[in-house]
């Protein structure tokens, strides 16, 4: 007797929804995909500054976060870096790796996923239906009705809900995926924005918008460091951006979410310890004893930047000859340039992050299926899931991989 073929609806056409098309299709099912957009994939378009960098050859669990990151070892470890590289190339993205482990398409494109994605998915024979909002989705003897904004209804056997989570909402997702699955019984874990700019408390942030330099910045929690990283660090008129503010911002929005107060630590000058700073800025003031304070460090850090260090080094003369610094002058400029501290106000909001962090409780869905233990045949792929990753190419290798985990179980 020959093996009915099961009809899967994917709710969601980014990322995870397209690699759980290809993964089902592939394991012989009928797939739908029902996408919002009036095409697919807008999301991945924006990734990697429309370079999309879409895995890292260092991906594992401890670059991911969640109320239970271990949840991700299952899915990343079935269909992993290794795979997915391969996967791409055999599909026509010709990989290459950059620093710190990035993997970029080597046409330097965004778009270049697009292009093979809408050819392989037309190939195989997955039926694509674009400007498809989905409102509701119902679970019946076995079968689920889901139901779009205009009043049409589709029937399937199985359904993956790869709707996103609520960050860059002008790519179609707006959070409706949680309204979708708190319906269907499941729990969310509350949502904030992930890989984001930090909103700092001062006065000053406008005098300084658009200096940029390389430094390390630091979130703390009762003097206790509990993220950190380095690189690119820009002030804009809010506060702080940059690749190591993203990294760290997490952490902050976890203790903002748990209304606790963090501190975020930059050190300008993190390339020398305090002792040898010291000793550098001593024969620069001994050199020149009657140049300013002010233009004494012009040279040694972004000139727009020293009136401010200096008032908050508690300089309020800047013309004062460096010959005058009293040593506990000096001891306060030296705090400000290794550890100059501000008071985390916020994150951005949601159109400014790269992640949702939160999303479906991980307790409720089997990490080896990605099927929810609540309702059989509803499954869940990608950003949507309490699951994010730190920037770097790890929110789209766990895309991939609980997409192509997620379809080829559904398929069954």
């Amino acid at each position: 007797m020959a093996k009915v073929k099961k009809h899967v609806i994917i709710v969601g056409g980014g990322a995870s929804g397209i690699l759980a098309a290809i993964s089902a299709r592939k394991q012989g099912a009928d797939v739908t995909i029902l996408e919002r957009n009036p095409r697919i994939g807008k999301k991945i378009l924006a990734t990697g500054n429309g370079r999309c960098n879409f895995t890292n050859v260092n991906a594992d669990i401890s670059y991911y976060h969640g109320s239970n990151p271990k949840f991700a070892y299952s899915a990343l470890s079935n269909f992993n870096v290794n795979e997915t590289i391969n996967f791409f190339s055999k599909i026509g993205i010709a990989p290459k790796i950059e620093e710190f482990g990035k993997v970029f398409p080597m046409s330097d494109q965004a778009s270049s996923f697009l292009d093979v994605f809408l050819y392989e998915l037309n190939e195989i024979g997955v039926n694509v239906i674009c400007n498809a909002y989905v409102k509701n989705i119902k679970s019946n003897k076995g079968k689920f009705n889901i139901i779009l904004e205009d009043g049409s209804t589709f029937q399937g056997d199985k359904v993956i809900i790869a709707t996103g989570g609520k960050a860059m909402p002008s790519t179609g997702s707006d959070g409706n995926g949680f309204d979708l699955v708190k319906k269907l019984g499941h729990t969310i874990i509350d949502i904030f924005p992930g890989l984001v700019q930090l909103k700092l408390d001062g006065t000053f942030f406008k005098q300084i918008e658009g200096v940029k330099f390389v430094g390390t910045a630091e979130v703390l929690y009762k003097d206790k460091s509990l993220a950190k990283d380095r690189g690119d660090i820009l002030f804009g008129n809010y506060g702080v951006s940059g690749p190591p503010i993203f990294q760290i911002s997490r952490k902050a929005g976890e203790l903002l979410h748990d209304n606790k107060e963090p501190i975020l630590k930059i050190t300008i000058m993190d390339t020398m310890s305090k002792e040898e700073l010291k000793k550098l800025l001593v024969s620069r003031f001994e050199n020149n004893p009657m140049k300013t304070v002010e233009f004494s460090m012009v040279g040694l850090v972004n000139k727009r930047l020293i009136p401010v260090l200096l008032k908050e080094a508690e300089i309020h003369d800047l013309k004062c000859p460096v010959a005058n610094l009293t040593k506990k002058e000096l001891e306060k400029i030296l705090n400000i340039l290794t550890d100059w501290r501000f008071k985390i106000k916020g994150t951005k909001s949601w159109p400014s992050a790269q992640v949702t962090a939160g999303g479906v409780d991980t307790k409720e869905i089997d990490q080896n299926t990605m099927e929810s233990k609540i309702v059989k045949g509803l499954y869940f792929a990608g950003e949507i899931i309490d699951i994010d990753g730190q920037c770097g190419g790890f929110n789209l290798q766990w895309a991939w991989s609980s997409g192509f985990i997620a379809g080829r179980n559904a398929a069954i």
